[in-house]
């Protein structure tokens, strides 16, 4: 009763919608992107703006409650939810405010990067981005943000200006460059650990029309096809962004119906320079192997930011891992060519992404995001449908990430890591985690925001 009766004070206390487990749409609400994560939250509140988290984070910690925080909802450990707890859900809160003339945009946390680049094409330019359109803007940011752009504009953390932020004890604070600035160099890849954030600005970079490229290779020809990625790709004017990846084949008009659901070695990307360039720029990866299929030629931004969209739907079952990778050397990608012949399912995606270029002139102290020295990020995205493959998927992702292992640099992505990977959160935050630590300690010392990859209170 007394918890009845304390949801309805927060339904007094806040403009948005209050769904609980009696509700008709409680089942939906509570369902995240990862299938395979089943919780039931005491409360998910559909909040209407900051003065609702606000209400929510103070409810949260005078009732002892654990707070799960929602931006656009992907989380592969599901993050998002969690049993018994109150969720803060940003869905309803999607907008994205362009100021053209200095290059800036201010997305609401509920954005997804579909929403961003829609906003932002319409004046010609973009910022760093993931690679599927419903990812959330505030949640990959937050863990550094790596995508089409990285090499040539860094990261999204990096595009950072400032953002508005609701602490442990509900305060609404903007953090800048000038303004907190310890929690803004914490935010630059910190995760969720030190508070709601509930807007982020961006600045914006010149990018509309890009020369995009998917180019399908058999995997027998995949040793040739990443060799020659790595070794083009060291010396490529960093306008060129594009990642090595493994998969099935997917059934799309490009390639021949003969490589649907085979293994097959992808290299997708896009040139941002001169666009008179990217035939040119695209040719030597059509002519370092054999192609089964390819896609080259000039597109909206937006539209390779989501191209992969429907592959990746909201529902799957999924199981991540990753690491960082000094070199891509002959021993990764044989690991990689072992594991990816044996791909379990067509919306599994193997990807390596460069994080080189733009990214590297940013000093491994100068934001949270401290692996500045590494020039690839992998991540083996187990992703299918059926319930029934969990225990064989999950198995075969964790042997491929040991495989790579011995090649890897220490640490990982912090957005591609897993529920159970809590125990690497300080190797990968290296020399800045005790420094996060210290943050932690003055904005969330008694770890309300815990459900993440958790950084502890000094």
């Amino acid at each position: 009763m007394s918890a009845t009766i304390a949801l309805d004070d927060l339904r007094e206390q806040v403009r948005g919608h209050v769904i609980t487990p009696g509700d008709e749409e409680y089942d939906a609400a509570r369902a995240v992107h990862n299938g395979m994560i089943d919780k039931r939250p005491a409360a998910v509140v559909h909040v209407s703006q900051p003065a609702d988290v606000i209400a929510c984070v103070n409810f949260a910690r005078d009732h002892s409650i654990d707070l799960a925080v929602r931006g656009g909802g992907h989380s592969a450990p599901g993050f998002g939810t969690w049993d018994d707890a109150l969720v803060i859900d940003f869905g309803n809160t999607r907008g994205v405010r362009v100021d053209p003339g200095p290059r800036t945009a201010r997305a609401e946390a509920g954005a997804t990067w579909a929403d961003f680049n829609h906003a932002t094409h319409a004046f010609g330019m973009a910022t760093t981005g993931g690679i599927i359109g419903t990812t959330g803007v505030a949640g990959l940011t937050l863990g550094g943000g790596i995508g089409y752009l990285s090499r040539k504009y860094g990261l999204s953390c990096d595009n950072l200006i400032s953002a508005d932020v609701v602490t442990a004890e509900g305060k609404f604070l903007t953090v800048s460059s000038s303004e907190n600035e310890d929690l803004f160099w914490a935010l630059q890849g910190g995760g969720g650990n030190f508070g709601v954030v509930t807007s982020l600005e961006f600045r914006l970079h010149p990018v509309d029309m890009v020369h995009a490229g998917i180019v399908v290779y058999a995997l027998e020809h995949a040793e040739m096809a990443a060799k020659f990625y790595r070794d083009h790709l060291a010396s490529a004017p960093e306008e060129l962004g594009a990642f090595l990846g493994f998969a099935q084949g997917p059934p799309v008009p490009f390639l021949p119906e003969e490589f649907h659901g085979k293994p097959v070695c992808v290299v997708v990307g896009m040139w941002t320079g001169d666009p008179a360039e990217g035939a040119a720029r695209w040719q030597p990866f059509l002519d370092a192997a054999p192609v089964a299929g390819s896609m080259v030629g000039p597109m909206p931004y937006p539209a390779l930011n989501m191209a992969f969209d429907e592959l990746v739907h909201k529902g799957l079952q999924g199981y991540w891992k990753a690491d960082f990778l000094e070199e891509l050397n002959d021993g990764a990608i044989d690991a990689h060519i072992r594991y990816g012949s044996t791909i379990p399912s067509v919306q599994t995606a193997v990807h390596i992404y460069p994080i080189d270029g733009a990214v590297q002139r940013v000093g491994a102290t100068d934001t949270a995001f401290a692996n500045r020295n590494v020039n690839f990020a992998p991540v083996i995205a187990g992703l299918w449908e059926d319930p029934a493959d969990n225990a064989a998927n999950t198995a075969w992702v964790k042997e491929y990430a040991a495989a790579l292992r011995p090649y890897s640099a220490p640490g990982g992505y912090i957005n591609f890591m897993d529920g159970d990977d809590q125990s690497r959160v300080a190797e990968n935050y290296g020399p800045n985690y005790d420094r996060l630590k210290t943050v932690k300690a003055k904005y969330d010392p008694q770890n309300l925001f815990h459900i993440n990859q958790n950084i502890t209170p000094a």
